[in-house]
């Protein structure tokens, strides 16, 4: 890609060096640790769901059994496998029995280690079959119908009740949408369990439960095919249950996950240690699944000032992508995060805009950005609100932005109803197909305001990033180098759930899951 903003890729190389550095460093911490989370996933993807006669998850019921007696650090795996090699029970059988009491899985001692370890493997290896297949499905499907060129139109439904969002997001389909978003409910992200079943009701979205995303899949395969196109499902996969939920789309052929260890860190007060070991193997699942990833730098906007702290966007952007890249996620899947969120009395406000939104895309060519619309300076005055949202469109084809969230003239006043959504697809429409090729056609004033705004951006973000780099990302948080939010590392919810791993942990998915990725 020739550059339009004639940016020194040395500095933007230099600024990435900084961030494999970052992320290194994180990595090595990730590498020693694992989370009751992250035990609650392998026995999720060892196949055991459900709830006890009180509604309590089996996957914590399994992992508390052992985590109480202080013997998690060998992993789960470790412990499910003894117990299938005697007992010649399935692990989701084991579970039950743990429930109710019958088994105590710290009670099993190995006979023989390599015999442990051997079934494991060969039980993970038959549960990631079911992923593959999703996967197949998914790519047929595209192959059937082809893919959509452009940016994908993506509309949110939170109405609480998952057959009410089934209604809506039929509706937004049919209206044109490419992606439908599932907003999560006020608050699960810092549930240490995931909700079991079907659900009704939920304030702000909706549960994000196996069989809710089953139900969602399920309504949005059925017309996609009546409308010859392949429409994606998005969820949250972040938050205290981030690698069960990672797990639970990947069963259910997710096909985008908002996934971001440092927006539950900001925005959550979720502890940084729990959420980024959580973070690694979600992406390692989601990497394997074939699923993009959302992340949520635009969030740094909502609670900082957009034009000073662009270069925190970008930094983030950066780290984020390297964290990515550890885990086996290809540059395709990242749908790294920005936003058009400047003061529109701001005097230039859209040239900057469209500047930095051209400078992600050069920095980043391969990946599939995720542009967010206006939010914090939409009054609730729609007519200025769709004219806000039509310039954000106009920045989005003219860059050619790839995950583009609709704007909706009724931001701030009420969740969308489906009336709003239709308008805004109409419109995004309509600029998309009137602007197809304009970005083709534009060249930037050399050392002019577009180009000395990206310059800036990227020399202020190389700046922190080396800041970062000497500092180490924990102590960076505690400062509030991020949204001006400071986090400690020794505070945060779900730090009790992080444990050390003993030298013979294992976890049979990591290596399975992330040699896959790399074909």
């Amino acid at each position: 890609m020739k550059s339009k903003l004639n940016l020194n890729f040395e500095i933007a190389n230099r600024a990435r060096a900084c961030a494999h550095n970052i992320s290194l460093e994180v990595q090595n911490f990730i590498d020693k640790h694992t989370t009751v989370s992250v035990e609650r996933t392998i026995c999720r993807l060892f196949g055991i769901d459900g709830v006890d006669k009180n509604g309590v998850p089996l996957p914590n019921i399994v992992v508390d059994n052992v985590y109480s007696k202080n013997a998690l650090s060998k992993g789960i795996a470790y412990y499910l496998s003894n117990a299938m090699l005697i007992t010649g029970l399935t692990p989701e059988e084991i579970a039950k029995e743990v429930s109710m009491g019958r088994i105590d899985l710290t009670e099993f001692k190995s006979i023989d280690e390599i015999d442990t370890i051997q079934n494991a493997i060969k039980t993970a290896d038959n549960a990631i079959k079911i992923i593959k297949d999703n996967k197949e499905i998914r790519d047929k499907t595209l192959e059937l119908y082809g893919d959509k060129e452009g940016p994908y139109l993506y509309v949110i439904v939170a109405t609480g009740n998952i057959y009410e969002d089934i209604t809506q997001a039929v509706a937004a389909a049919k209206q044109g949408a490419d992606i439908i978003a599932v907003i999560r409910t006020t608050g699960q992200s810092l549930l240490d369990y995931v909700p079991y079943g079907a659900t009704t009701e939920g304030f702000g979205g909706t549960y994000a439960t196996q069989e809710n995303f089953r139900l969602m899949r399920s309504a949005l395969d059925d017309v996609g095919h009546k409308l010859k196109r392949y429409i994606r499902l998005c969820n949250y996969c972040s938050g205290l249950c981030m690698s069960e939920i990672a797990a639970m789309g990947a069963f259910e052929r997710l096909d985008v996950m908002l996934n971001d260890a440092l927006y539950g860190i900001l925005f959550r007060d979720i502890n940084m240690k729990r959420t980024l070991v959580d973070q690694y193997f979600s992406r390692v699942i989601n990497g394997y699944a074939g699923v993009i990833i959302n992340t949520g730098e635009d969030n740094y906007l909502t609670t900082s000032d957009a034009f000073e702290e662009a270069h925190t966007v970008l930094a983030s952007q950066f780290i984020n992508e390297q964290f990515a890249l550890m885990a086996g996620l290809k540059e395709e899947q990242m749908g790294l995060g920005h936003a058009f969120e400047m003061d529109p009395d701001m005097e230039n406000a859209f040239v900057y805009e469209l500047s930095q939104a051209q400078m992600a895309r050069e920095i980043f060519p391969k990946a599939p950005l995720k542009y967010m619309p206006p939010t914090k300076y939409m009054t609730g005055n729609i007519f200025k609100g769709q004219v806000q949202d039509t310039l954000f469109n106009m920045v989005s084809v003219m860059t050619n932005q790839k995950i583009h969230l609709l704007g909706m003239l009724t931001e701030a006043l009420h969740t969308p109803f489906m009336s709003d959504r239709a308008l805004s697809i109409e419109n995004a429409s309509y600029v998309f197909n009137s602007m197809k090729n304009l970005g083709d056609e534009i060249e930037f004033k050399e050392n002019g305001l577009i180009q000395k705004r990206a310059d800036f951006v990227l020399n202020e973000a190389y700046n922190l990033l080396m800041d970062i780099e000497r500092d180490g990302l924990f102590n960076t948080l505690e400062k509030g180098a991020f949204g001006g939010i400071k986090r400690s590392r020794d505070m945060g919810k779900g730090l009790d759930g992080v444990i050390v791993k003993d030298d013979e942990y294992f976890n049979p998915f990591l290596e399975l899951m992330k040699e896959s990725s790399k074909k």
